[in-house]
Parts: C-alpha cells; sequence; structure tokens
C-alpha cells in the first residue's frame, strides 16, 4: 500500500520546480492531485505528465492572492475528488533588490504571494479538512526567513512570516485533527538558482556541510513525509531541508 492511498492533495505553484516535485511524489504514492498555478497551461501540461503515469489529476488556474480564486480552487477539488486531505501552500514569486532599490510594490507583491497566499490556503483547506477531523497542511518556507538575505527583505519577511502563521495555525487546528509544519529548503537546484553567478553559488555551496546543493526530490520527500500517516504526531514543526546549511 503506498503512502498516500485514497488522499486528495492540493498543490499551489506546482506546475515547476519543488511543488511540481513535490505533485509527482505525492501522485506515485497514490495521491489525487489538484495542480493550482497562475499558469493554467503549465499546469495543464503537467498534469497530462501525470495523467499519462496513471495518476488521478486535475490543473485549475488559482491566484494565492484572491481569496476568491482560492476558495474556488478548494471547492473545485471537493467537487471532483470529494475531499481534501493535504495542502500545499508553495506558490511563490521574487522580486529581489536592496531595500533602497525596492519598490513598495515589488514589496507588496512577494508579501501577498508568499504569506497571504499561505494564509488563504490554510483557511480554506482548513474548513474543509476540520469536518473529516484530519488533515495536513503544509508551507513552503525558506530558510531565508530564518537568516535573512541580502536583497530579499521582501521575501524573508514572507517566509518568516510563514513560520510564524505555522506555529499559530497548528496551534488553532490540532483539536480538530488538522496538522500544520513548514519546510524551510536551502540552496535547492531550479531553474532560478541555476541562473546565479558562478562565484556567488559557488559562495554558497562552500557554506554548506554536506558540501551539494539540494535536489527538489530533497525536499519533495520531506514533504511526502508531513502528508503522510509518519508524521501524524508532527504539527507546528519547522523542518529544515539545507544539507545543514546555517543550523
Amino acid at each position: 500500500m503506498s503512502m498516500l492511498d485514497e488522499k486528495v492533495a492540493i498543490v499551489t505553484g506546482g506546475a515547476q520546480g519543488i511543488g511540481w516535485a513535490i505533485a509527482k511524489a505525492f501522485a506515485r504514492e497514490g495521491a489525487a492531485v489538484v495542480i493550482g498555478d497562475v499558469n493554467l497551461e503549465a499546469a495543464q501540461l503537467a498534469v497530462d505528465e501525470l495523467v499519462a503515469c496513471g495518476a488521478s489529476a486535475v490543473a485549475l488556474r488559482c491566484d494565492v492572492t484572491s481569496e476568491v480564486e482560492v476558495e474556488s480552487m478548494i471547492e473545485r477539488c471537493v467537487s471532483k475528488f470529494g475531499t481534501l486531505d493535504v495542502m500545499v501552500n508553495n506558490a511563490g514569486v521574487t522580486r529581489d533588490a536592496t531595500m533602497r532599490r525596492m519598490s513598495l510594490e515589488d514589496f507588496r507583491l512577494v508579501i501577498d504571494v508568499h504569506l497571504q497566499g499561505a494564509w488563504l490556503g490554510t483557511r480554506a483547506a482548513a474548513s474543509v479538512m476540520r469536518e473529516h477531523q484530519r488533515g495536513s497542511i503544509i508551507n513552503m518556507s525558506s530558510i531565508s526567513g530564518k537568516v535573512g538575505n541580502i536583497g530579499q527583505t521582501n521575501y524573508s519577511a514572507a517566509k518568516a512570516g510563514m513560520v510564524g502563521l505555522t506555529k499559530a495555525s497548528a496551534k488553532e487546528l490540532a483539536h480538530v485533527g488538522v496538522r500544520v509544519n513548514a519546510i524551510q529548503p536551502g540552496l535547492i537546484r531550479t531553474a532560478m538558482t541555476e541562473a546565479m553567478r558562478s562565484d556567488i553559488w559557488e559562495q554558497k555551496l562552500a557554506e554548506i556541510p554536506m558540501a551539494r546543493a539540494g535536489e527538489v526530490t530533497d525536499v519533495a520527500n520531506v514533504a511526502l513525509f508531513l502528508a503522510s500517516d509518519l508524521s501524524g504526531y508532527m504539527t507546528g514543526t519547522v523542518l529544515e531541508v539545507t544539507g545543514g546549511r546555517h543550523m
């Protein structure tokens, strides 16, 4: 029996990168998967790949900053699959610049997508999960939310805020059987990080005790653990997937 048999999961920002790796891991372990992404075309291509491998999957367009769109995504998931067991608040953007050069618009956008998006997703998912007295909500934070990064006052603030959101909502929802946990990835090999200048990449790599960058599957495997019953007595935790960087 697979780890997520008969479970239903939503992954926001699931059309690429870490979100896509999580969606594939969940589908491989038996879950029906909804990929919610602002890019519906990319989400549909991802779903087509999952379906071709025998999974049950649906693509839905969702701007996670929109209360209406987030709630609609949850409703359509429940209408299609009958329930919601796992919610992964993964959607994100970056607008890096030093504070002196960052616009208020770019600060607000990053806060809205990451923090407001996770809050909307957590609230909407919990409203379904509490009825069934079970569920796992996973918020994708970042090690930037622990240590702060130059040029990322918006991103670091949003990711730190997601830790507070995770812990507060975990306390509110524990009594109804809903668990809320967060993951803080470190240097993970994605299209975005591979676009770094080589000297910056090497500098960051030198800070990692395990002496390698992480892969998206490293994060997806931790998400799979948090989604499954193996982590059934864990809530309000923040799991660092960093290779030991910033421990």
